[in-house]
């Protein structure tokens, strides 16, 4: 597995081996005891699985507040997404900075999104399905959203008019909650 960071701390482009022939291909997508190797030690208890008919349609940005914040790892199965990672964690060099990447059922990319990190996407292709797994179970009490368009945050997600769920419609602004993250010492 290829491990590339991004140029915000701890956010990780995975990009796992295809071992391919006349038939297709196999990948291993996780293996918690090589990951923690490479310095992903984490432990995942919940995978989520994603449908969205149309191109353009926006989900997020989402985030767990603690004590039940998540790590996610996220691919696209089918079709193909523009995955946005923010760093919201106070006191943070990179704080409110963003990042975006192409994950596609071709290129096999993965986006590791860690705690105190806001989490999004849009869809690039009709039909697509995205996968990711979880380090937390979903918590109804502690779920969270940012909306999509933020101007404080600026993330350009080649889109002006997305999809988007009534949920994510509503969302409030950053500075509106403030974050419940703060950036751990190292």
């Amino acid at each position: 597995m290829d491990l590339v960071p991004t140029s915000l701390a701890d956010v990780v482009i995975l990009t796992p081996r295809r071992f391919g022939d006349a038939r297709g291909w196999f990948t291993e997508t996780w293996n918690a005891s090589r990951m923690a190797e490479a310095g992903l030690d984490l432990t995942f208890v919940q995978d989520n699985h994603s449908f969205s008919a149309a191109k353009g349609t926006l989900r997020g940005l989402h985030f767990q507040r603690p004590p039940r914040a998540q790590d996610k790892l996220i691919r696209c199965s089918r079709g193909a997404i523009l995955d946005v990672a923010v760093d919201i964690r106070d006191g943070s060099p990179t704080y409110g900075r963003w990042v975006a990447v192409e994950l596609t059922a071709d290129n096999g990319r993965q986006l590791l999104v860690p705690k105190g990190f806001l989490h999004g996407f849009v869809t690039l292709t009709d039909d697509t399905e995205v996968q990711y797994k979880c380090t937390d179970f979903y918590s109804p009490d502690h779920d969270g959203a940012v909306r999509w368009d933020d101007p404080a945050l600026g993330i350009d997600w080649g889109i002006s008019a997305p999809i988007l769920s009534d949920k994510d419609a509503r969302a409030p602004l950053l500075a509106e909650i403030g974050t419940p993250f703060r950036r751990e010492a190292t």
